[in-house]
């Protein structure tokens, strides 16, 4: 026999392991990673292997856009990107759930908090019966809100974009809470039913990270993260100018969750600057 065909055998276990592990199969617990609690994967399915790429870099917060078709919930950026095999139990739930059995209950050895931010694309009264009918079957998995209870668990689902708000805050059982906008800080509303609060970059400010930021931005930022302190709820932006000059305000004013489509780059920023 050749070595050709003695060596044809394990190049089809090499090539299949490879294949599993791009399609959401979880990752082992790295016991010796830090986790970012601070960074957050915008558009997290886009990346080569969505949320083991994330988890392997250490994000605590990662984001899943989702449209309801049939009875199903397909992960996409655009209607016209879902494809049959990208849902949101196959790419996130599943994974998610392997890692917390492997690790004892937690995403990270470390116990950080983990966010699973789900971005309704559909129309979200449609979509949320489905929905959490998906997260009840994995109910262990998330910070539950049950019957005026609040009972914790290693992955916060909260839901943005499409978000159903009389739905969810009129659900005895839920297994979510919302992503709140800059109009709901002072508002009044309970931190177990809006414990985040993000908003567009340039709803607000003008810099873009070239050269510093103008005081007034500057305080306009500051006083955003006090008012979301004294609330108590994170904070994040999106489509902020996704540079190292912008993470660096961010991370200085005290910004929650900072937005990338950059993992890595963020990751090594993020752990240059660790004290």
């Amino acid at each position: 026999m050749s070595n050709h065909l003695l060596r044809f055998p394990l190049l089809v276990v090499f090539l299949i392991l490879a294949s599993c592990g791009e399609q959401g199969q979880a990752l082992p617990p790295d016991t010796n990673l830090v986790p970012l609690p601070r960074a957050h994967a915008h558009n997290d399915y886009l990346h080569k292997r969505p949320l083991l790429d994330a988890l392997e870099q250490g994000f605590c917060s990662v984001e899943a856009d989702i449209f309801l078709r049939g009875d199903k919930l397909h992960v996409a950026h655009t209607r016209f990107g879902i494809r049959k095999d990208r849902t949101l139990e196959e790419l996130y739930l599943k994974p998610l759930a392997e890692r917390v059995r492997a690790n004892e209950g937690s995403v990270y050895p470390r116990k950080e908090r983990f966010i699973l931010l789900i971005d309704i694309k559909s129309d979200g009264n449609e979509t949320y019966p489905v929905l959490d009918k998906l997260l009840t079957r994995y109910q262990t998995l998330f910070t539950a809100h049950l019957n005026g209870q609040e009972r914790p668990g290693p992955v916060a689902a909260i839901l943005s974009g499409g978000r159903p708000r009389a739905l969810v805050e009129a659900d005895p059982t839920r297994y979510c809470s919302l992503d709140g906008r800059s109009g709901d800080l002072g508002a009044g509303a309970p931190t177990h039913l809006i414990p985040l609060i993000s908003d567009k970059w340039s709803n607000h400010f003008k810099w873009r990270g070239r050269g510093p930021m103008p005081a007034g931005e500057r305080a306009s930022l500051e006083e955003f993260v006090t008012r979301a302190r004294k609330d108590g709820r994170l904070l994040r932006f999106w489509a902020v100018p996704d540079r190292s000059e912008c993470w660096q305000v961010l991370h200085d004013t005290g910004v929650d969750l900072i937005n990338t489509d950059k993992l890595k780059d963020l990751a090594r920023f993020l752990r240059k600057i660790a004290p």
